[in-house]
């Protein structure tokens, strides 16, 4: 295995869109969603529309086919499936819940290529009705962060380092690639050491965040506009580390060897540079 841990956000990031606004609006509830918003956390309200369309009778398998529809660019799905042959293991961390990204991932055959899934627990109640908890319980009382852009119910920074503790328990350091596009995503940017990735989706909240103060990041950061840069952009990163950590380079065949040796966007070299 390469020494190499990709952790990937889910809404907006492996799929285009966020998926409890793709159910909420797929299954006509997004008057009662847009209402209820201002009055209550976000994970507790996808709880409470999952129990409002139960009640109108949508089914679990309604919610399902939905999701079954969301869009996800193709470039994406060959990015993950060449990450993994190339022996990076991969994982979500996400603020969606387990029910929405297993049955999207299962629906593009991609479950099987992420060895976690780390997101708010979901299940099924007696009734059929899928419940919705917080990764965090912070009824019970606060994660702690103080940053201010995580959500009280998944602080993904805090996150972050239990993957990297969990990866790195055999005692081998492992260099770390994260994606991800929302104000969430910032704190675990933060967390990245010199070695590791950081590559945020151009334009949205957590570029903003990084653009404010590029300093405060010790990760290079390599952003993205669309699929095909992240699939460009991922397997190139994959194969520098793949170079500087002596492992041998894949066949000739490879995804690899289609890769620009540099890439540019905007007339810039993607890389932000590196906090001395």
């Amino acid at each position: 295995m390469a020494g190499v841990v990709v952790v990937f956000d889910f809404d907006k990031t492996i799929i285009d869109v966020d998926s409890d606004n793709w159910v909420v609006d797929g299954l006509g509830a997004t008057e009662l969603f847009d209402r209820l918003l201002p009055t209550v956390p976000w994970n507790t309200l996808i709880d409470t529309v999952m129990g409002e369309l139960h009640a109108r009778g949508k089914t679990l398998q309604d919610v399902a086919e939905v999701l079954r529809a969301a869009p996800i660019d193709p470039h994406i799905v060959a990015a993950i499936k060449a990450a993994y042959s190339l022996g990076c293991d991969l994982r979500v961390l996400s603020d969606a819940n387990r029910f929405f990204i297993e049955t999207i991932l299962d629906h593009h055959g991609l479950r099987g290529y992420f060895s976690e899934i780390n997101t708010n627990p979901s299940r099924v109640d007696a009734s059929g009705r899928l419940r919705i908890a917080p990764h965090h319980d912070f009824h019970a009382g606060p994660h702690g962060c103080g940053l201010g852009t995580c959500p009280p119910n998944m602080c993904k920074g805090q996150a972050l380092d239990r993957i990297r503790a969990s990866a790195e328990a055999d005692g081998g350091r492992k260099r770390f690639i994260y994606l991800g596009d929302g104000r969430g995503d910032y704190c675990p940017s933060l967390r990245l050491v010199r070695e590791d990735f950081m590559m945020p989706r151009k334009g949205f909240p957590v570029w903003d965040l990084i653009c404010e103060n590029p300093g405060l990041l010790q990760a290079e950061v390599h952003p993205l506009s669309d699929g095909k840069d992240l699939e460009e952009t991922l397997l190139r990163l994959v194969g520098r580390v793949l170079v500087e950590e002596g492992n041998l380079l894949p066949p000739m065949d490879c995804k690899l060897e289609l890769l620009p040796a540099v890439a540019v966007q905007d007339g810039m070299p993607m890389a932000l540079g590196v906090k001395n």
